[in-house]
């Protein structure tokens, strides 16, 4: 909370300095690190085909903005002012955008009012819409009639689609979800990592990512009884000293921390705690199976990742509202767990079966590049705005 109120001190101050009247500026909004992770192959779409413009991202929340208030993807990053009518117009003020493009769920009634007045095109991509969401009820019509401010929205499926046909909303299109895009360009990169391929070697590899308490429990149990001819990675989503020992304490295998590793010796452990951020996605490429956390605690995390490189994914009993997981748990690419014994039955059908293995990963990864390519439908439309 403080840094969410102190942060916003400064954006002002900032902006005022950022920009003259004479720029052109892009503003693209997202809450926090996911919505900007959606984004990003949009900015760096921009920035290619309109490398005179300049990019502001903002956010509203600090787990987003603390994270990339740096990142070079922007000209300028800040802290999104409170959505009161005196921040709005001093804010659209000091920006005068050319462009305002809002990520998913981001609708800021006083925002959008004032760029409508404006004239300023504003679009909202990879949105999605629930029947139970606040705009489609009766009493929901001061958001729907925000909603209608926008220049175009761009959502992830038919249904979300339908959904605001039935509000008489019809300046939108079905473009999918950019985030697609983005973990399809992972694959282009260079993914290795001199210590995975000393840990792994010719060994099969369970890699659990952005892991909670509910979800190392099972794992650690499954760990300590499994075959010796299977080794783990473990990122958890918290990664604090105390947390990290405690993980470490908890298994009865030769366990490696990542910050305390000795490359020369990796692969003599069968354990991998890994205890630094940025590069959860290469290990991923590692994986022969993979585990992504937050279906048993606070909301599943990004089964994409591992997903794009062809590996089977297991998760917990709670996706829904994440469009890909319950896309690809009906595909069975995505595995759902619900306990001890289901995740045990899980990973030992798919160790016993290389042929169900891959045909598993492979449903994800024929998803991923089938349903690419929202960015491009967006930027063409921008194009026509620019």
């Amino acid at each position: 909370m403080k840094l969410f109120v102190n942060g916003r001190k400064l954006t002002f101050d900032i902006l005022e300095n950022a920009f003259s009247k004479s720029d052109g500026v892009i503003w693209m909004h997202a809450a926090s690190l996911g919505e900007f992770e959606q984004g990003l192959p949009i900015i760096e779409k921009l920035k290619h085909e309109f490398p005179s413009y300049k990019i502001l991202v903002t956010f509203f929340s600090p787990s987003g903005y603390e994270v990339k208030k740096n990142t070079t993807a922007a000209d300028v990053v800040t802290y999104l002012p409170i959505d009161t009518t005196q921040n709005v117009k001093r804010f659209v003020s000091s920006v005068n955008p050319k462009l305002v493009i809002f990520v998913k769920y981001e609708i800021w009634p006083n925002y959008l009012n004032e760029l409508k007045t404006r004239q300023i095109p504003t679009v909202l991509v990879s949105a999605i819409f629930k029947k139970n969401q606040v705009y489609f009820k009766g009493y929901g019509g001061y958001l729907k009639k925000a909603l209608a401010k926008f220049t175009h929205i761009f959502v992830q499926n038919e249904s979300s689609l339908k959904l605001l046909e039935s509000i008489k909303i019809k300046n939108t299109s079905i473009a999918g979800d950019t985030r697609l895009d983005r973990v399809s360009e992972i694959l282009e990169r260079d993914n290795s990592l001199s210590f995975m391929e000393k840990f792994k070697k010719e060994r099969r590899c369970l890699v659990a990512g952005s892991t909670w308490p509910e979800d190392e429990s099972i794992l650690i149990n499954y760990i300590n009884h499994a075959p010796k001819n299977l080794k783990f990675v473990l990122a958890p989503h918290t990664i604090n000293t105390d947390k990290i020992l405690g993980l470490a304490g908890a298994i009865n295998k030769k366990t490696a921390i990542f910050s305390k590793l000795n490359e020369e010796t990796i692969g003599d452990f069968e354990v991998l705690i890994i205890d630094s951020i940025g590069m959860l996605t290469k290990i991923y490429s590692y994986a022969d199976v993979a585990y992504v956390g937050g279906g048993f605690a606070t909301g599943l995390h990004n089964t994409l990742e591992p997903a794009v490189f062809g590996v089977p994914v297991l998760i917990g009993p709670n996706y829904s509202g994440f469009k890909e997981a319950e896309d690809l748990v009906s595909l069975k690419g995505l595995l759902t767990i619900t306990d001890q014994w289901s995740f045990d039955e899980q990973m030992k059908k798919l160790l016993d079966s290389q042929e169900l293995l891959e045909r598993t990963g492979e449903i994800n990864s024929t998803y991923i590049a089938k349903n690419k390519g929202a960015s491009v439908q967006i930027i063409d439309y921008v194009r026509k705005l620019l």
